[in-house]
């Protein structure tokens, strides 16, 4: 035994298996999606593999971690309270729930807990697209108390998505109006495009706005609206098929921006 122990993580959608000494200390771990081993040192390179041969799948790349792209290193200075990518889907409204839970003996559900609901059923199909080369920030804020509730940046380019609980309600959308069940028709499209203009501003890249009703009894649209992508949840992952818009590169460089709370701040 060389004493090497194989400790398996989980993040942002990527599996790693880092290689640790008796004491913690890492020497080394296999990015599975890579399909590379990446050493600290080459002098335990072949305890690294006999440790890490169980869990190959197939031919690896050996060798020191790569070097930091301009992306990485812009994620790496960036302060933790700055960073918006360990923002939980409905993030903002978590907190205001947790602030005023509102009255326990409410007659019908708080609206916000359905509009939460929503967001995290949208947010966790997002997330299932990272292993595609896709990246999703959830609860932008945004100045004067707006907020983006999902952005998506990957091939296709970037989506900034709007989320409409509608769990058996029918849907008619006339491009501004937006009508659920029986309620009064809101102008809610313009919100959306205007949500992805100030997205597009922001990020000084085009950013497509998208409606996503969640669980909606019927949809009918009287046209396609002008720019707008209107998808049930069930439709998102119709979104990673696109592809041919940016280089793996670009859209590391756009998450690394999105992602620091001083660009949506300068809005």
């Amino acid at each position: 035994m060389d004493g090497l122990r194989v400790v398996p993580t989980r993040r942002h959608g990527r599996e790693r298996l880092y290689v640790c000494l008796p004491d913690g200390a890492n020497v080394a771990w296999y990015d599975r999606e890579a399909a590379r081993v990446n050493l600290l040192g080459d002098d335990r390179r072949e305890e690294v593999l006999r440790a890490l041969a169980p869990f190959l799948t197939g031919p690896v790349t050996v060798g020191p971690p790569p070097v930091p792209t301009p992306a990485e290193l812009a994620r790496l200075a960036l302060h933790p309270d700055d960073d918006l990518a360990p923002n939980r889907p409905g993030e903002a409204l978590l907190v205001a729930l947790e602030r005023e839970p509102g009255p326990a003996h409410r007659l019908r559900p708080d609206p916000r807990r359905r509009a939460l609901a929503a967001e995290q059923a949208t947010g966790e199909a997002l997330d299932r697209l990272d292993g595609a080369g896709w990246h999703t920030l959830h609860s932008l804020p945004l100045p004067g108390g707006d907020r983006v509730h999902h952005l998506l940046i990957g091939p296709g380019g970037l989506f900034a998505l709007h989320v409409l609980p509608a769990r058996r309600h029918r849907v008619r959308v006339a491009d501004p109006l937006v009508t659920l069940g029986r309620g009064a028709p809101l102008p809610l499209l313009r919100r959306v495009r205007a949500d992805a203009d100030r997205a597009s501003y922001a990020l000084t890249a085009q950013v497509r706005p998208v409606l996503v009703l969640v669980e909606p009894a019927r949809v009918s649209l009287t046209a396609p609206p002008r720019s707008v992508r209107v998808l049930t949840d069930r439709e998102l992952p119709r979104l990673a098929r696109t592809g041919g818009m940016l280089k793996p590169a670009d859209v590391e460089a756009l998450h690394a921006v999105a992602r620091d709370r001083a660009t949506w701040a300068r809005l």
